[in-house]
């Protein structure tokens, strides 16, 4: 009999942008809740970002969730960008967790994604993880947003699932992190709402790594650790960004894409409808990166206020995986 673990997983993708819009990242948490669902598994923490997603987990069966997960989420986005083949990595990054200094380390770094990200000021401003789905009663957020009735959740969710009654969804597609996640298992690690507002405030320490050196034998939990893989991750910038200090000038991926999906993107087909990078050649897309890279070198340069690119900074790392090429 296998026995349950406690896991740290992320699966990344380095040649392309895995989720392009908000509706995307919803389809991704609903997938990886469907799978954990399917596969008797418990859901803790997770955040999602553009290239790569984090969880905490508990399983018996971690291969067979996570190629679940990608499986039903793959199938909804080849469909919605004529894309086909594998989405992300062949392979998945795992570390098992035991302890309770290596599992509250686990959960900070999951739950602070967007904060290590330099895409929020703090951990609860970022919409795309479970920071907000926890103590949500002590810290004012027991407010529950416009909800589907439950012959309009399938929409939004693999083929042939079946939820449990309290499984809510929000008017956009998501479900709530607070019924998916087991929030009372993670509270319990925290005790309490004024000691989880100090960690997700405080900074990462050498108390960190010596805390579970001294708890057993297992490797730490550390940042350079748990982004192992993660595209584009510089540890010097993750603790810089724990300061919280948000460049607002720098454009996101999701803004990236929502540019070139709506924008740019449709102006090649005569048919905006099925408008889809995808859709083009890898040599076009090679073409208009070049072209697009040029046109924000340009702008910056001259300030050209009429460009889109004017007052907004872009890599061309960033441009590259948002044409996936």
């Amino acid at each position: 009999m296998n026995k349950t673990k406690l896991y740290h997983v992320s699966l990344s993708s380095h040649q392309e942008v895995m989720y392009r819009d908000v509706a995307d990242l919803n389809m991704g948490f609903n997938c990886l809740a469907v799978a954990a669902l399917e596969t008797d598994s418990r859901l803790f923490a997770e955040g999602f970002m553009t290239t790569h997603f984090h969880c905490i987990l508990q399983t018996t069966s971690l291969k067979e969730l996570m190629f679940r997960a990608r499986y039903a989420y793959t199938r909804y986005f080849n469909k919605k960008y004529y894309r086909s083949g594998r989405l992300g990595e062949r392979t998945y990054f795992r570390l098992e967790i035991d302890g309770l200094y290596h599992t509250l380390a686990a959960l900070n770094y999951v739950i602070r994604q967007g904060l290590h990200h330099g895409l929020a000021a703090t951990a609860f401003g970022y919409p795309h993880g479970s920071a907000n789905a926890f103590f949500r009663k002590d810290l004012g957020k027991a407010v529950t947003p416009p909800l589907l009735k439950d012959e309009s959740k399938y929409r939004y969710l693999p083929n042939d699932t079946r939820l449990p009654s309290e499984y809510r969804m929000t008017a956009d597609g998501l479900l709530l992190r607070e019924d998916v996640l087991d929030v009372a298992w993670v509270e319990q690690i925290y005790t309490s709402a004024r000691s989880f507002l100090y960690q997700m405030n405080r900074t990462s320490d050498n108390d960190d790594l010596s805390n579970q050196q001294k708890e057993n034998a297992l490797p730490p939990v550390t940042m350079s650790a748990i982004e192992e893989g993660v595209p584009g991750f510089v540890l010097k910038e993750a603790r810089n960004n724990e300061y919280g200090k948000v460049n607002r000038s720098v454009m996101t991926d999701l803004e990236l894409c929502s540019l070139l999906d709506k924008n740019i993107v449709p102006g090649l087909y005569r048919d905006g409808r099925s408008a889809s990078i995808y859709l083009l050649s890898k040599s076009k897309r090679e073409q208009l990166c070049e072209s697009l890279w040029r046109e924000y070198q340009t702008a910056r340069m001259y300030k050209d206020y009429q460009s889109v690119f004017s007052n907004r900074f872009i890599t061309e790392a960033q441009l590259r995986r948002c044409l996936c090429v």
